[in-house]
Parts: structure tokens; C-alpha cells; sequence
């Protein structure tokens, strides 16, 4: 996945979590912020950005944050992100062999999720989640509790029950990490789900990116602890 029209940055502040304010060129500006989540560790003043320009030269806010530099780590915190690399990543893998259809967004019962996969006669439903998170090389999610994602896997258990293979795939938005954990200090409930979505057959599986400045690529499995 590559991004157009990259600037760098420096960040200011975030005055709520959907914009922040930026400077760009001496210039302070107000950019969208791609991403709900807390980021508290990433978004510091000072810290170095990029930003995406935007087409739309009417937009309120001129720019989208789309990577932040940790140290000497990069992180994209785009939350659209993960579902499009997953979508390059999932059909070059062998994760899926023979794949027949993909579809995103793919709504079963009451439940709506991220990809509906058929291959080698079999069906899979499939949530995705990005991580950001990030602590002495170990990755967690979430970094914010969310009620939304237990439901999720909870729904996926049943799907399982009922004839699906499901899959939880974290998309780890950075390189380099030791492992990925779920995040229990933040959100008990979520690791709880995630440990009996395992014991019920749900596969939980990680990949680690590439990213630049202007780009983010699926690079490689990163052991899950539960």
C-alpha cells in the first residue's frame, strides 16, 4: 500500500481524537487524525510525522497524520490501513490457497465482518484488527477498551460452531517486535475473548509490516501469547 502527495511533520497537539494540530514548514496547521485509538505514546509533542496531503483543497482540515516516528521505530496509525494490506497480503500468502471469492464488509446475521473468504471448498469469516501499540518490542491491542471487538469474537465462536473457519488477524503497524499479546491491563474482557475464541478453533494469527514514509507492506507471522 503506497501513499501520495507525503509531507513531513511535527506534531503539536491533539486537542481531541479526531484532529490534531501540526507543523508543516514552519506553519501550523489542523490535520485529520486517521485513528480513534489513545496513542498517548505516539502522538508526543515534538514527535516527528507524516501527513497526506489531501485532494480536496475545500477540506477543512488539509491533511491526514499518517505515520509517527518512535524513536527510530516508524508507525502508521492509519486505521484504514490493515484491511487494505491485509487484502494484498491475504491473496500472495498461503494462508488461502485457491481462493475463489473476497469480500469485505461482509454482513452475517447480526454481526458485520471485515472479510468473507471462499477457497479450497471451505468458507472463512475473518476480523481484522491494526495494532499501534507498542512496549519493549512486545505489541498489544487494544490500547483503548472496546466492547465492539469482544463482540466480535464472541460472534466468531459461533460462527465456528455453525460450519465457518474464522480468523482474528492482527496487522501489526510497525516492524521488529518480539511478540504480540492482547492488551489486559487496558481491556480484560478483550484477552479473556481472544483466549476462549482459541480454545474454540478461531485462528488468531499476526504479521508484523514494512513501513516508510510513504508506504506500508505485509512482511511477517509474529508469534501470538494468549
Amino acid at each position: 500500500m503506497v501513499y501520495q502527495n507525503i509531507a513531513e511533520a511535527k506534531f503539536i497537539s491533539r486537542p481531541n481524537r479526531f484532529i490534531a494540530y501540526i507543523d508543516i514548514n514552519g506553519n501550523k496547521e489542523i490535520c485529520h487524525v486517521k485513528n480513534t485509538g489513545r496513542c498517548k505514546e505516539l502522538l508526543v509533542p515534538d514527535a516527528k510525522i507524516f501527513v497526506q496531503k489531501a485532494d480536496n483543497e475545500a477540506r477543512k482540515t488539509k491533511y491526514d497524520l499518517i505515520t509517527v516516528c518512535k524513536g527510530d521505530r516508524l508507525v502508521n496509525i492509519d486505521s484504514q490501513a490493515p484491511n487494505k494490506v491485509f487484502m494484498e497480503w491475504v491473496q500472495k500468502s498461503s494462508l488461502f490457497k485457491n481462493i475463489a471469492r473476497i469480500q469485505p464488509e461482509y454482513n452475517y446475521k447480526d454481526s458485520r465482518f471485515d472479510f468473507y473468504i471462499e477457497a479450497d471448498n471451505k468458507k472463512a469469516l475473518i476480523e481484522v484488527k491494526g495494532v499501534t501499540l507498542e512496549e519493549n518490542g512486545v505489541v498489544m491491542f487494544p490500547d483503548a477498551p472496546t466492547e465492539r471487538g469482544v463482540r466480535h469474537i464472541n460472534h466468531l465462536c459461533k460462527c465456528v460452531r455453525e460450519g465457518y473457519d474464522a480468523y482474528v488477524v492482527f496487522v501489526i503497524q510497525m516492524s521488529n517486535v518480539k511478540y504480540f499479546t492482547p492488551n489486559v491491563k487496558t481491556h480484560k474482557a478483550f484477552g479473556d475473548a481472544l483466549k476462549t475464541a482459541a480454545k474454540s478453533k478461531v485462528n488468531i494469527i499476526a504479521f508484523d509490516c514494512d513501513i516508510t514514509e510513504n508506504s506500508i507492506v505485509a512482511r511477517d507471522f509474529v508469534e501470538v501469547r494468549l
